[in-house]
């Protein structure tokens, strides 16, 4: 059985690992130990802390597996952003150069630097082992921080937004930053990557242009990949597309990668998701759900059949031990299918 709990400072190597396996261009894991060290750190603090609205907690969770011990992935939930570091993004306009006189209209696509999302919550860190990539073990890592989010509701935004990865190569170059760079900032995309994941972000503010980007001045390489998703994100990004998510033009500033949005009352697994108090039995034919218990310091989420009886929600002996829970406990659940 997998189980995800809040990341403990026993969890450095393994997270270190993901760090080292997720690649550049995975920004919220770079590989230094210093900083997962206090990512960690913050985690655990913010597990910990009373909180009536959303600040600069940053909750981290991982994925493990109950038979071999081993943490096989790892997500994470920023309560609101661009609290302490200014959170950049591009937001994809349009200007109109026209001429009345000479009959010429001509709308033109441009980049405009931003912090609209400054304050809402994201979703992020998501990364999952490829020998865990099976079952639904990715769409039990990603959906359940939507119950944790509805569960809480008063440490979060009620917008909530997550990064997607942007294009770049085995290499780790970006088509879209290879202009930037040749034009504005003279650093190549895997050490702009590292710098803005170890929060040294003031370089963005002092190179990055100062007036909206004309696309059509780009390269024909960079304008293909304005808001297009590196082959690994597809799925990711389907999964968040059928939980209601949806782009509004905001784009990475680095790899052009989307920022897909939705409001937590329309995200279809905090909408189909229930509370109800537990019975342990023999939940037999039962449709796979996922479960969380109702904690923070002690959060724990599983993905395993149960059935709802009498108001109740039957779950097995086993399920309801990983859980931390009895007989008579409150959780809340959602189809891990909808």
């Amino acid at each position: 059985m997998m189980v995800i709990r809040p990341i403990q400072a026993s969890d450095f190597e393994a997270l270190y690992q993901c760090a080292v396996e997720s690649g550049v261009g995975f920004t919220s894991l770079p590989v230094n130990e210093q900083l997962l060290h206090k990512k960690i750190e913050q985690s655990i603090r913010s597990f910990t802390h009373h909180v009536e609205k959303p600040g600069p907690e940053s909750y981290l969770f991982v994925m493990q597996d109950t038979h071999s011990n081993e943490v096989v992935g790892t997500s994470g939930i920023q309560a609101a952003v661009g609290l302490d570091d200014a959170f950049y993004h591009y937001h994809m306009g349009k200007v109109v150069h026209t001429s009345r006189e000479l009959n010429i209209y001509n709308p033109i696509d441009i980049l405009t630097c931003c912090n609209d999302y400054t304050g809402v919550s994201e979703i992020c860190t998501l990364f999952l082992r490829e020998q865990a990539r099976k079952s639904y073990n990715g769409r039990f890592l990603s959906k359940f921080r939507f119950l944790f989010i509805a569960e809480h509701a008063q440490r979060f935004s009620e917008r909530v937004i997550a990064e997607m990865r942007g294009v770049s190569d085995e290499n780790g170059n970006s088509p879209f930053w290879q202009w930037l760079e040749e034009h504005f900032f003279s650093l190549d995309f895997p050490t702009v990557d590292y710098l803005t994941g170890i929060g040294q972000k003031g370089f963005i503010a002092e190179l990055m242009p100062k007036y909206p980007i004309y696309v059509s001045l780009l390269s024909k390489e960079a304008q293909a990949v304005i808001g297009k998703v590196h082959e690994k994100t597809r799925p990711a990004l389907q999964l968040l597309h059928s939980e209601g998510f949806s782009c509004r033009g905001y784009v990475d500033i680095f790899d052009a990668g989307p920022t897909v949005e939705a409001h937590v009352q329309h995200i279809r697994t905090a909408q189909a998701s229930q509370k109800l108090a537990v019975k342990i039995g023999h939940p037999e034919h039962a449709e796979v759900k996922i479960i969380i218990n109702t904690q923070i310091a002690d959060f724990r989420g599983v993905a395993v059949p149960a059935l709802v009886q009498d108001e109740y929600l039957i779950i097995s002996e086993a399920a309801a031990t990983a859980l931390n829970v009895q007989d008579g406990d409150m959780v809340r659940f959602a189809p891990i299918k909808l």
